[in-house]
């Protein structure tokens, strides 16, 4: 078998090239836009099953640097650091304190049955993570990232079981939300109280500073460049007592920048910040989707459809008897229930998706629509990180 060897710059231009196929796709397929699904995660996708076909009949096999991937998986979750916001969380109310710890309970019973399942049939516990927290409350940036880490330690596979996961929940939480909430609108015979615009805003438009341009855009990444490399200094710390993945220390860095420019009343450049994190997600989601490994999927179909059924399940019951009656049991309840299962099994435009597909028959919500992208865009990603640690402790 012929063996290609790419360095990190070729890698990189096959990774964009994919990207560029599967933005065309994107905007081609109705289907792909209804369902959210990232246009890296298409193109790569495309690649990887190319990859397989030739590796299976024993043609080719390419091998690549992933060094890029890294710098910019660590630069995007920087960025997401930046949006925690604790200012913004107190000012959002009780519903939104609610909503997030319901969201956190959803990741560790994510992570309880996706780990524990994993060893029921006699895997790693860790590989389980790729079919928990990381894909689905995560979606495909933590399944690109936490899945090369997972692998770094020596779990198989589990790059690839993760975006797959992560994939099938896209979808999946589509299916179950908007089912959900139509249920207990119809049930209870609940009804819109606002007579007001939907409120679709979410909370990177409340906080815009201006139109981008190129001072702003150095100063955000200046503001990314510092927290990184302040973050490395709190990994090294917090590795002398427990496994932490490289960027959670960027991550910390970041949030405690902003609190303190949010505590002084300073305003920092987020529109650009969130412009250069959303790059570096595009970059390294490519990266990871073009180095997947298929056919290590073969010996591991069965658990994960019988986990990430599992995990469909939980999701559905959790957000019709936990999530609907917590928030308030009313119309913006079954709105909210409606997005829980869009990021708790995808990501947060799933969730917005799936609200603004029940609220076009059914009517606003306008505080629906301020929470769950608020929790989903803001704070959920910080505190999946954690608890995803956490078990990657307690698994290994």
């Amino acid at each position: 078998m012929l063996t290609i060897e790419l360095d990190m710059y070729q890698a990189m231009a096959v990774a964009a090239i994919m990207l560029l196929v599967g933005q065309v796709l994107v905007n081609h397929i109705e289907m792909l836009q209804r369902y959210c699904i990232p246009a890296p995660v298409i193109g790569g996708l495309i690649f990887a099953i190319a990859h397989c076909v030739v590796w299976s009949l024993g043609i080719l096999e390419f091998t690549m640097d992933t060094t890029l991937q890294s710098i910019f998986m660590t630069a995007f979750f920087c960025s997401v650091g930046y949006l925690a916001s604790f200012g913004m969380l107190k000012k959002g109310g009780i519903g939104v304190i609610r909503f997030l710890v319901l969201a956190v309970v959803m990741v560790t019973i994510q992570d309880v049955v996706g780990g524990y399942g994993a060893k029921l049939f006699g895997l790693d516990g860790r590989l389980g993570l790729a079919m928990g927290s990381i894909p689905l409350v995560g979606g495909h940036g933590t399944a690109g990232s936490f899945g090369p880490y997972l692998e770094e330690m020596g779990v198989a596979g589990a790059a690839t079981v993760a975006v797959a996961s992560a994939t099938y929940g896209l979808v999946s939480g589509c299916i179950i939300g908007g089912p959900i909430a139509t249920g207990k609108i119809k049930k209870f015979h609940l009804h819109s109280t606002s007579s007001g615009l939907q409120h679709e805003e979410t909370v990177q438009k409340d906080e815009n500073t201006g139109m981008l341009d190129s001072d702003n855009m150095l100063s955000a990444a200046i503001y990314l460049v510092i927290a990184v490399g302040i973050g490395t200094i709190i990994t090294k710390a917090f590795s002398t007592v427990f496994t932490v993945p490289g960027y959670i220390g960027a991550m910390v860095a970041a949030a405690v920048i902003r609190n303190i420019a949010d505590v002084m009343h300073r305003d920092l450049p987020m529109d650009e910040i969130n412009s250069l994190g959303n790059v570096c997600l595009s970059l390294f989601l490519g990266l990871a989707m073009i180095n997947l490994k298929l056919w290590q999927l073969v010996d591991l179909a069965l658990p994960m459809i019988a986990i990430l059924l599992i995990q469909t399940v939980i999701m559905y019951f959790y957000a019709s008897c936990v999530v609907f009656p917590i928030m308030g049991g009313d119309y913006d309840a079954a709105i909210m229930a409606s997005g829980f299962c869009g990021f708790g099994m995808g990501a947060t435009p799933n969730a917005m998706a799936n609200m603004q597909a029940v609220t076009k028959q059914y009517g606003p919500a306008p505080v629906a629509f301020m929470i769950v992208p608020l929790v989903g865009s803001l704070f959920i990603d910080f505190f999946n990180a954690a608890v995803i640690t956490a078990f990657t402790n307690v698994l290994g």
